[in-house]
């Protein structure tokens, strides 16, 4: 009858006779039982209607499955199931429907006023009420619930809205709260441990009815715990790698742990933004977090060291950061400003950045002058224009430097009488903005003797105001040695091309004529000589031929030095400045503690302890947080050198002396 070809099909005529039948038994059989009853009755024969009904639709359908399994497809008509739930919906439930809305609620208010009632029928008729909705709520929603809300805003008042919401949050939430909280498959320790995002949210608007303080806290404290791992995991790396030391595994070490805490920090500030809807709460909790271990040291380095080595990293030419594109770098330097806000000494990131950044811009290191100066315009939003001022001072002279250098050029092309024979290239720096390098009295060979007073004769016709000091330390020399088998070019510092040139004249010189005659101490000479001598490219021989240099050593010019290479560098030997970085560091506090103190007084004129305290921290806290008793220590110092003057009847009261 189904699977005959046209015209011998019958499946059409099938799917209608079946959708007949239901109607005919509704409309002969179900209505008139159903239009003959009241209350709860009429709520019992509906209950026993629908489930009479289920029965023979599923029936009915499994008989006649294939009509849904290719004409219903074919067609694109309702299925089996559908068709028999609409004719009970369109011919039972939108005629009584009113009637058993108001028989329910008649049930409802007989068991408010103490009365027995039969709450599975009650159950079981509100299902009917969701089924007959077809997977939606609409019938429940439209024709109950909207319908008990109006009653219950008849006899209530407006005023009763809050405490009825009150009173059901506390049965429903208050009470459970903390079990739910502490679950040990799905409470909110274990959804942030499984980075259940979706559940987390759920719980977040679940507890947002309540308190929100206690999932805060457990957030705050899994936060806490996530990133004091990432601090173990580094020293344990670094402990690991003791006996490794190459400068460039620290740096890769360094490197992956910033990277990991900037991870760190876009994850869960996606569970903030998210999660938990960009609420206050959990923006403080996360900074209470991160302040607890970015304030750690890793291996002996500050936080700040280590986000300063980061930023180096990133900045430098050359690095493998350097792939990276300028919006990249300009996100990822936008991430350690907000890293360094977690941190307290801000002031020790700004030397140890300050340290970095000369040398990059001194050696030609710096990768894009955009990013650097984007930098500091993210450093001065955040910690001030004193934060920056001589570090912008330091991008200053480098660009007065160039305009500087091009003059010298035009200088020396104008001048035949200054000719010097060779290449000179002079940066000119203002002291007070870089960091302090050695100065030592070097004896110059004549060549180079020859472009100092050249150079000061041109700086002349610019300015006769300032008084030139050179920092020999700092400078570097390009010379040619010629050796039996090939000239090689050489890039050296200014003492190490000093001491070499001293064998123009001298076939073999001791440790101490090379001294006497360069004017140098034991150590810089330890340092010029070690590297020319002893390291992997021997200019120099020495005698005895040892790995140290002592001052019983003789040299003399290695002329049999050869290299694959046209061009070497030897570099100085490193010196580890990080101590006494901070240690001036920290006495600098002191000044700036002083500066402080006195700015306040001299604005109030007269202030308590406490207040002048917590004005002082305030005050500095954008630089780093000053210990109340450095600050104790200060104001008495202060008193001492009658900036100050305490109350003889209130010891705790100061007066500000002009």
């Amino acid at each position: 009858m189904c699977t005959q070809k046209h015209p011998h099909d019958y499946s059409q005529q099938l799917y209608d006779k079946y959708r007949e039948v239901f109607e005919e038994y509704i409309t002969s059989t179900v209505v008139p039982c159903l239009m003959e009853k009241h209350d709860e009755f009429l709520l019992k024969e509906l209950v026993k209607r629908w489930h009479n009904h289920k029965v023979m639709l599923r029936w009915l359908s499994g008989f006649f499955n294939y009509l849904d399994r290719f004409l219903v497809p074919k067609k694109s008509l309702p299925s089996l199931n559908e068709v028999g739930l609409a004719c009970f919906r369109d011919l039972v439930y939108k005629e009584i429907n009113g009637k058993v809305r108001d028989a329910v609620i008649s049930l409802i208010e007989q068991e408010r006023e103490g009365e027995q009632i039969d709450r599975a029928l009650l159950k079981n008729v509100l299902a009917i009420f969701v089924e007959i909705g077809m997977g939606k709520m609409d019938c429940y929603e439209n024709d109950f619930e909207e319908a008990m809300s109006k009653r219950v805003a008849n006899y209530l008042h407006s005023s009763s809205k809050p405490k009825l919401l009150e009173k059901e949050q506390h049965e429903l939430l208050s009470v459970y709260s903390s079990q739910l909280l502490e679950k040990e498959q799905s409470g909110c320790r274990a959804l942030l441990n499984d980075e259940k995002v979706d559940d987390l949210s759920r719980m977040y608007r679940f507890l947002s009815k309540i308190c929100l303080d206690p999932v805060s806290n457990v957030f705050k404290q899994h936060v806490t715990a996530q990133g004091s791992a990432l601090v173990v995991q580094a020293e344990d790396a670094a402990t690991s790698a003791a006996n490794r030391t190459e400068n460039r595994d620290v740096n890769v070490r360094e490197h992956f742990f910033v990277s990991k805490l900037i991870e760190l920090h876009d994850k869960y500030m996606t569970y903030v933004n998210g999660c938990f809807q960009n609420h206050t709460l959990f923006h403080k909790r996360l900074k209470e977090a991160f302040e607890v271990f970015c304030n750690k040291s890793v291996a002996g380095c500050s936080s700040a060291e280590l986000l300063a080595t980061f930023c180096d990293s990133l900045l430098k030419k050359g690095s493998a950061t350097q792939r990276l594109s300028d919006e990249a770098i300009e996100d990822t330097l936008e991430k350690v400003m907000k890293l360094l806000s977690y941190i307290g000494d801000k002031d020790l990131f700004a030397e140890f950045y300050r340290k970095k950044l000369a040398y990059r811009l001194l050696h030609d290191k710096s990768g894009n002058d955009e990013h650097e100066r984007s930098i500091l315009t993210k450093l001065k939003q955040q910690c001030g224009g004193q934060y920056t001022s001589k570090m912008e001072g330091m991008l200053t002279d480098l660009t007065l430097a160039r305009e500087n250098q091009s003059g010298l050029v035009e200088y020396l092309s104008n001048n035949p009488n200054a000719n010097l024979g060779m290449d000179l290239s002079v940066t000119v720096l203002t002291m007070d903005f870089w960091p302090t390098y050695k100065s030592f009295d070097l004896n110059l060979p004549a060549e180079l003797v020859k472009c100092v007073e050249v150079f000061n004769k041109f700086y002349e016709t610019k300015t006769k105001h300032r008084k030139l000091t050179y920092l020999h330390s700092m400078g570097t020399c390009n010379v040619i040695g010629r050796f039996d088998q090939k000239a090689i070019e050489i890039t050296l510092s200014t003492s190490q091309a000093a001491a070499l040139m001293l064998f123009n004249n001298s076939e073999r010189l001791s440790y101490h004529e090379i001294k006497s005659q360069l004017n140098l101490g034991d150590n810089d000479v330890v340092r010029t000589l070690h590297p020319l001598s002893c390291a992997k490219y021997k200019i120099l021989n020495k005698e005895p031929n040892t790995r140290t240099i002592s001052p019983s050593d003789v040299f003399e010019f290695n002329s049999k030095f050869t290299d694959t290479m046209r061009k070497i560098k030897i570099s100085m030997p490193p010196v580890d400045e990080r101590k006494k970085l901070v240690e001036d560091v920290y006495k600098e506090r002191k000044y700036t503690i002083d500066a402080s103190l006195v700015r306040i007084m001299k604005s109030r004129k007269v202030l308590g302890y406490q207040q002048l305290v917590s004005e002082c921290v305030k005050q500095l806290s954008r630089m780093f947080k000053p210990d109340v008793k450095a600050i104790k220590k200060r104001i008495e110092d202060l008193i001492t050198r009658e900036f100050l003057e305490r109350y003889n009847d209130n010891p705790n009261m100061f007066k500000y002396l002009a």
